[in-house]
C-alpha cells in the first residue's frame, strides 16, 4: 500500500516537472517573439490588404480575358470544319474538268459556274466572320502558316519560294485555322564531275591495257 502511494507521488512530481518545463518554454518563446506596436500591425494589415486586391485584380483582368477570347473565338473549331467545304469543292471542279466525257460541254460550262458561286458564297460568308485565305504562291516559306510537303526544282525561283499550293490555308482574325500545304522551290542539283577520280580512272585503265 505505502509502495503504490510513493509510486503515485512520483508521477505526480513528474507531472508537475513537465508542466513546468512547457510553462517555462512557453514564456522564452513568447519573449522571443517580436511585439509589434500599433504602426507596425497597421502596416502588416495594410500590406495584406494590397497583396489580397492585387491578386483579386489580376484575377478580374484573366476572367476579362478568357470571356473576350471566348466571344471573339468561340466559333473557332466550327469554323475549322467548315473549311472541309471549300476543299470538297474544289475537288469536284477538278474532277469534272479532268472529266474526258464532259471536256468542252455545254453541261460542264453550267455545271462549273453554279460551283464557283457557291465557292465565292461560301469565301464571302468566310470573309464576313473573319475567316480569310492565307496567300501562298509566290511567297516565300513561313513556318507561322505554311507547311512545306514537297521540294521542287526551279532554279528561276529563289530556294524557298512557294510554287505550288496543295491546300489552302486560312485564318481567323490573327490565328491560324489551318496552314497551308505547299510546294516550295529549291536549286537543281547538278552533277559535277571530279576531275581528280576521272584522271585515277584514266591512268588506272592505261596501265591495264599495258598489261
Amino acid at each position: 500500500m505505502e509502495k503504490d502511494q510513493n509510486i503515485k507521488t512520483e508521477k505526480n512530481n513528474i507531472n508537475q516537472e513537465n508542466s513546468e518545463n512547457k510553462k517555462l518554454k512557453d514564456n522564452e518563446e513568447a519573449k522571443d517573439e517580436k511585439i509589434l506596436t500599433p504602426e507596425e500591425k497597421i502596416g502588416e494589415l495594410e500590406d495584406k490588404l494590397t497583396r489580397t486586391f492585387a491578386e483579386m485584380e489580376n484575377q478580374r483582368r484573366r476572367y476579362e480575358k478568357e470571356k473576350d477570347e471566348a466571344f471573339e473565338y468561340g466559333g473557332f473549331s466550327f469554323a475549322r470544319e467548315t473549311l472541309n467545304l471549300t476543299d470538297n469543292l474544289e475537288r469536284a471542279e477538278q474532277s469534272l474538268k479532268n472529266d474526258e466525257s464532259l471536256k468542252n460541254s455545254e453541261t460542264l460550262k453550267k455545271t462549273l459556274e453554279h460551283l464557283e458561286i457557291i465557292h465565292k458564297d461560301i469565301l464571302s460568308i468566310f470573309k464576313k466572320n473573319n475567316i480569310e485565305p492565307i496567300i501562298s504562291i509566290n511567297k516565300k516559306l513561313d513556318p507561322n502558316y505554311h507547311q512545306a510537303m514537297m521540294e521542287i526544282e526551279d532554279d528561276a525561283k529563289e530556294p524557298g519560294t512557294i510554287i505550288q499550293e496543295i491546300q489552302k490555308g486560312f485564318t481567323m482574325k490573327d490565328r491560324l485555322l489551318r496552314p497551308a500545304l505547299v510546294g516550295v522551290s529549291k536549286k537543281t542539283v547538278k552533277k559535277e564531275t571530279n576531275k581528280e577520280e576521272d584522271k585515277k580512272d584514266k591512268e588506272n585503265k592505261e596501265k591495264k591495257e599495258l598489261k
